[in-house]
């Protein structure tokens, strides 16, 4: 295949994964805004898709951990990004149908890690680096957003407690307002920058950009618009187990977590952290659930998506590695990957319209959940 055809197919599936995170992610802005009415759905999903973009544009830290740390660029091809970004892709739509908020992040990571192994060597990936500011921040992140969140929805319903019920919620809806803004802002400056990472990365290997090369500027607006248009499609799935499935969010809490979510994003993105943002939003509404009650979170539901958060990597690396060995093999290798893409992203689109859930379908559940919780109360 020519070098510069499997260069644009390569770019182009980076963009149709960044797109399937804009989607796939949605909910760590928006769950907790749309579950306490802060913010009607399709206000909050544009609202978030204009903020994504925005933050994509602020920095380019986390885009040169991708295209310069993760792998040896000299030793991979166009092709071995292509079954990398083909597994993360397939593991997004995968965990989208099921409702499960895993890491598009770590699903990037590990088709990256997995082609690049089977098709170099393990010696050709940083295993260094990733641990360095991949692993040791998806583990420290969500812990320390979640402790946040806890204290200070702790500290919030004990300062408030007199005031009454109704003007307190009233104030907290409008401050989730500004932290939802914030938490999409945070999420364009680190999920988007990892396409930019991954595209910077490609053009790299095909020689088109020095090594260590910074994003172009087309590849930054092109990655900022792509997750900007997957936020504003929704994912309504994931908003579903986040705004409803995890814990029963007062707006008190979901101003405490998204406002710790937002902090420790904004701080890791600026530090060149490839975080999950999902996991990191996981964990603030997991620790404002506790900060209201100690039983305040469904630990089974909390149950699934940390089995989805233990798989995520290996499968993906796995897929990756498949579609990697498979495109490195020549025109006819990227032909097959390429279908077997496309037929699998169909049919599981197709399966997601037998049980669709829209936006009236999570604002009438959250409605119905809160009405039960008022009375148990």
């Amino acid at each position: 295949m020519d070098a510069s055809l499997l260069v644009i197919i390569v770019v182009a599936t980076a963009l149709a994964f960044d797109f399937t995170n804009g989607f796939h992610d949605t909910a760590n802005s928006m769950a907790t805004s749309i579950a306490t009415g802060a913010l009607k759905p399709r206000t909050a999903v544009a609202f978030s898709a204009v903020l994504n973009l925005v933050g994509a544009l602020l920095s380019v830290e986390v885009a040169k951990t991708i295209s310069g740390g993760v792998v040896d660029d000299a030793r991979i091809t166009p092709a071995v990004v292509f079954g990398g970004l083909v597994g993360a892709i397939m593991w997004n739509l995968v965990t989208w149908y099921v409702g499960l908020p895993s890491s598009s992040s770590h699903a990037l990571f590990g088709g990256l890690i997995g082609a690049t192994w089977i098709a170099s060597g393990a010696d050709a990936v940083h295993f260094a680096k990733v641990v360095d500011k991949v692993v040791v921040p998806s583990i420290a992140a969500p812990l320390v957003a979640g402790i946040v969140a806890l204290l200070a929805t702790y500290l919030t319903y004990k300062l408030t407690r007199r005031t009454r019920p109704s003007v307190a919620s009233k104030g907290f809806r409008a401050g989730q307002v500004a932290s939802a803004a914030l938490m999409s802002l945070a999420h364009g400056t680190n999920d988007a920058q990892k396409t930019m990472g991954i595209i910077t990365l490609t053009l790299i290997t095909a020689g088109t950009l020095a090594p260590g090369a910074e994003p172009p500027l087309w590849v930054i607006l092109s990655a900022a618009i792509a997750i900007a248009l997957g936020t504003y499609l929704g994912g309504w799935r994931i908003t579903h187990t986040l705004g409803k499935g995890l814990t029963t969010i007062e707006a008190p809490q979901g101003f405490a977590a998204q406002t710790s979510a937002a902090t420790v994003i904004m701080a890791s993105s600026h530090l060149g952290f490839a975080l999950s943002t999902t996991h990191v939003a996981s964990g603030g509404i997991m620790g404002s659930g506790l900060g209201r009650q100690l039983d305040g979170v469904r630990w089974g539901v909390a149950g699934r998506m940390a089995l989805a958060w233990l798989f995520t990597l290996p499968a993906a690396g796995i897929v990756g590695a498949a579609a990697g060995k498979v495109a490195s093999l020549g025109t006819a290798g990227v032909v097959v990957v390429a279908v077997v893409g496309v037929g699998v992203a169909v049919g599981i689109w197709l399966l997601s319209r037998r049980e669709p859930v829209r936006p009236e379908h999570v604002v009438d559940e959250i409605a119905a959940q809160a009405e039960t919780h008022k009375v148990a109360a």
